[in-house]
């Protein structure tokens, strides 16, 4: 049996630490590094711990950077592969996040599917989901119907112009999303598969709502969250995240 895949602990990229504040994990795409997305940091709510994690496995030569699971062609993606980087990131999440009152993952591509995957296989754990450009693995896994109960909060954007996810797992995606979770969903015209500064808006203001949703619950946590009608968006941010990932999913 082959050992499961791990998170490299000392590699993962911290705003801050030793805080008791709501944590966002960034979870980058195929051929880059926790370093991508960190990024975003300045155009993320304030009054939360970010942690940008490293994928667990070495992107195939000559592609630089990590890979969250193998992918042999465009076309295929073993659901399986996807659920072992879910199982890392739990795990991870087992010895890193004690002290958080509340949990949300990003991730962009590969990164946003292991996301999802994360949530499908423990639903309790995560409190909100941020999948750019990415997609809802196919098959059926034990938690899919305590998430259709809790209807976990998602944000999924894509862009029109996104060639590199295949039409059937987006449709697949437009399909089991509202299905099994609260959706927010846009679609951006002209978009590939990058992130744009409207989009990086619209992904403040969720997790804007996130973190009032926690605050409500938990009257001791303080939100100190920006008004989500002035979030900036990155000059030139359209492929900012996942830039190296063209041929990703």
């Amino acid at each position: 049996m082959a050992e499961p895949v791990q998170i490299d602990r000392a590699a993962v990229r911290w705003s801050r630490r030793g805080e008791p504040l709501p944590l966002l994990v960034l979870l980058h795409g195929y051929g880059s590094d926790e370093n991508d997305l960190f990024s975003l940091v300045p155009f993320l709510p304030e009054d939360v711990v970010v942690a940008s994690i490293p994928a667990p496995l070495d992107a195939p030569w000559p592609m630089p950077g990590r890979s969250w699971y193998p992918i042999d062609e465009l076309e295929r993606r073993d659901p399986a592969s996807v659920t072992a980087a879910a199982d890392a990131v739990l795990r991870w999440l087992d010895a890193e996040s004690a002290d958080a009152p509340s949990i949300a993952l990003l991730g962009f591509s590969q990164g946003a599917s292991v996301a999802l995957q994360a949530a499908r296989q423990d639903p309790q754990r995560v409190a909100a989901i941020v999948n750019l450009s990415g997609y809802a693995a196919p098959g059926d896994l034990p938690g899919d119907a305590a998430l259709r109960e809790l209807r976990t909060p998602v944000f999924w954007g894509r862009g029109t112009r996104d060639d590199v996810i295949p039409p059937e797992l987006v449709e697949h995606t437009a399909q089991w999303l509202p299905d099994h979770a609260q959706l927010t969903g846009r679609v951006y015209p002209g978009l590939t598969h990058s992130v744009s500064d409207e989009e990086l808006a619209d992904v403040r203001r969720f997790l804007d709502g996130w973190l009032a949703a926690g605050a409500e619950s938990d009257p001791g946590q303080a939100s100190g969250s920006a008004d989500p009608g002035q979030a900036p968006g990155p000059s030139g941010a359209s492929g900012s995240a996942g830039a190296s990932g063209s041929a990703e999913g």
